[in-house]
């Protein structure tokens, strides 16, 4: 796969699962490089509209071209989390989709820092414009907030073990580059995965922190309940099992009747459940396995607002 081209996961059961009204309003929450959004608006009426969030500037550049070609489509360069903040956004949309995986051109472009496998500096901000980068949080991280990150995101046995190396070794000379730091790893970890690469753990942890991912997650599932209209559809694709936890805890959750305590009063509608879970899980098949093997830990989930 070229490095300008982004396979977009689960495209055909995203949109089945999203598609309700041909007319309708529509949020691609993660727009990318557009996969997503180009495939919908090609299935979308003359009077629907599409907007899109990214918080990655070459993603907005690529947005805003794809607005100037289809007046149905706008951009924001704002985080999904910022979704509800719209007005136009707020009980009117009829769908909203959060892919919520980095897109190849920002691991394949070296330049952005998010591969331990290509030299680059060590960037990793989705939003190049804000924020601090992967160096710089290395540089001025405690050596116990580096071993939450990395055990928390990313589920590394050898947190402490390779924090404290990178307190050593910043000591020397700051960690700027990513093959640095992949290397001090490899080194540092002492039993090797032979299917992953001893850095993944800790690229991971530190992308997910410094672009407050899971944060904007919860956030923007939050935004959904406030933006969807009843019948529209929130559809979610997780590709690590800390995004799937927190997707499936809040389907699960809005899928169940409110509790009230013995002897309250309540209406029949507050006895319903504001979403509701639409079949099962989603896993990419063997075809689009065959085509991109980055599709092999995707999970999409699919809910639908249920009440006002």
């Amino acid at each position: 796969m070229s490095q300008d081209v982004h396979y977009s996961v689960l495209l055909e059961e995203s949109l089945d699962g999203l598609l309700q009204d041909k007319q309708g309003l529509y949020v691609d929450g993660t727009f990318g490089r557009g996969g997503h959004s180009r495939a919908l608006l090609k299935r979308l009426g003359a009077d629907a509209r599409l907007i899109g969030f990214d918080k990655d500037p070459q993603a907005v550049a690529t947005g805003e071209a794809l607005a100037s070609e289809d007046a149905r489509f706008t951009i924001q360069h704002s985080s999904f989390a910022d979704i509800a903040s719209l007005p136009d956004c707020r009980g009117r949309v009829d769908g909203i989709l959060l892919d919520l995986g980095v897109s190849s051109p920002q691991l394949d472009e070296a330049e952005r820092g998010f591969s331990f496998m290509r030299d680059g500096p060590l960037d990793m901000r989705m939003d190049t414009s804000a924020g601090p980068s992967a160096a710089q949080w290395l540089e001025h991280s405690a050596e116990d907030a580096m071993v939450r990150v990395f055990r928390d995101y990313g589920e590394e046995r050898f947190a402490r073990r390779i924090a404290r190396k990178i307190v050593e070794r910043r000591a020397e000379k700051p960690l700027t580059r990513t093959l640095e730091l992949a290397r001090l790893i490899e080194e540092t970890v002492p039993k090797k995965d032979e299917k992953k690469h001893p850095a993944t753990r800790v690229f991971q942890a530190i992308r997910i922190e410094i672009n407050r991912e899971l944060e904007d997650l919860k956030l923007a599932l939050d935004a959904a309940m406030k933006a969807l209209k009843p019948g529209g559809r929130l559809v979610v694709i997780s590709f690590h099992s800390l995004e799937d936890r927190i997707v499936k805890r809040f389907i699960k959750k809005y899928s169940q009747s409110q509790d009230f305590p013995i002897g309250v009063p309540v209406t029949h509608d507050q006895l319903k459940s504001p979403l509701k879970i639409i079949g099962k899980a989603i896993k990419a098949g063997d075809k689009e396995l065959g085509e991109n093997v980055r599709s092999r830990s995707a999970i999409m989930r699919i809910a639908e607002r249920c009440l006002d």
